[in-house]
């Protein structure tokens, strides 16, 4: 990477203040920074790094940049992240792989768009379409009636199963499953459990990510449904037939139940628990950590906790939680004061 602080200004749509023809040839972290680097900061608690940093340019948010006195080249932006974002995808633009390699098995049936790739050992079963310019890596599985749209990445080792839909732009990252039988079972007069036939499928829609080792299951009779614009991190499970909506986010290691309905801009943390058969409102806010066992209908909820209730009153009932020792302490010592014969028999 060999690029002037000029061209970057010039794609970045920046102001730049400094040397427009230093030569950067590396991205860092502000807090890992070398020579002729470039590092970018988005929140004022970042701006202090500045004066010790090695980068040799900053992009900067120009609404938190305030020390106009700085000995240093700065590109101001409205948005450095998104800058980033525009910069990283120019200059690292990843070659596009297109063919299909020696040892991919695709059944006859199936429908290849244009410019696609399919890597070794992939086997696309019967009566699958794909559309055109998407990337099925290496050592994927996609099942029988698939359909799987255009610009999208399957990375290695991802399983797709029969009748899913993915539509255009989504990527799909390694070891995770798509369509698997969701948990439904009966119980019969022998109290043995039988297994619910899931006949059902997954829709993910348009610009979906899914991260590794993420499992969705399939719809018992209808589908299970990704909304546009959702993105999922590592180890997530998704319940059959459960709806999540537009542009919401979830983080690592939490579990959706059955037929639970999540909402539009939801954000949930990490290791998150949501129950069977509950609505989530849109842009409800769900701390890390926290389990959800009952509807949230108000749009714009935050909550957290075990039991997950209201931020804020989560917030202060930990306090007073931390305290009860103390408490307990001063009780003790205020009935020695009172019972004089000593301390009453629940002690």
């Amino acid at each position: 990477m060999k690029i002037t602080l000029k061209e970057i200004s010039k794609l970045i749509n920046g102001n730049l203040i400094g040397d427009p023809e230093l030569v950067i040839n590396k991205i860092c972290s502000i807090q890992n920074s070398c020579e002729n680097s470039l590092s970018f900061v988005s929140e004022k608690k970042y701006l202090k790094y500045i004066i010790e940093s090695k980068s040799s340019a900053f992009i900067i948010d120009s609404k938190i940049f305030t020390n106009k006195k700085l000995n240093t080249n700065i590109i101001l932006v409205k948005n450095s992240q998104l800058s980033l974002i525009n910069l990283i995808n120019v200059i690292f633009k990843k070659q596009i792989k297109i063919g299909i390699e020696k040892f991919a098995h695709i059944d006859n049936s199936s429908i290849l768009g244009k410019n696609i790739y399919v890597g070794n050992f992939t086997n696309i079963e019967k009566n699958v379409k794909i559309g055109e310019n998407s990337q099925i890596n290496s050592n994927c599985f996609i099942g029988e009636n698939t359909k799987i749209g255009k610009n999208c990445i399957i990375y290695p080792g991802a399983k797709i199963y029969d009748n899913s839909i993915i539509d255009d732009n989504c990527i799909i990252h390694s070891g995770s499953i798509i369509g698997s039988d969701g948990f439904g079972f009966a119980k019969n007069e022998k109290h043995i459990f039988k297994k619910i036939p899931q006949i059902g499928n997954v829709h993910i829609k348009s610009n979906v990510e899914v991260g590794s080792n993420t499992c969705i299951d399939r719809g018992t009779f209808g589908s299970t449904i990704i909304e546009k614009g959702v993105k999922l991190d590592n180890l997530i499970q998704i319940g059959h037939n459960v709806h999540i909506g537009e542009n919401t986010v979830i983080a690592g290691n939490s579990g959706i139940a059955g037929s639970t309905k999540i909402g539009s801009n939801c954000m949930i943390g990490g290791k998150v628990a949501i129950a069977d058969h509950l609505f989530i409102a849109n842009k409800t806010i769900i701390s890390g950590n926290s389990g959800v066992g009952k509807s949230i209908k108000k749009v714009g909820t935050i909550i957290q906790g075990p039991i997950a209730f209201n931020i804020k009153e989560f917030q202060r009932s930990y306090i007073l939680f931390k305290k009860f020792p103390l408490w307990i302490n001063r009780i003790k010592e205020l009935e020695k004061k009172i019972f004089s014969n000593g301390l009453p028999t629940y002690y």
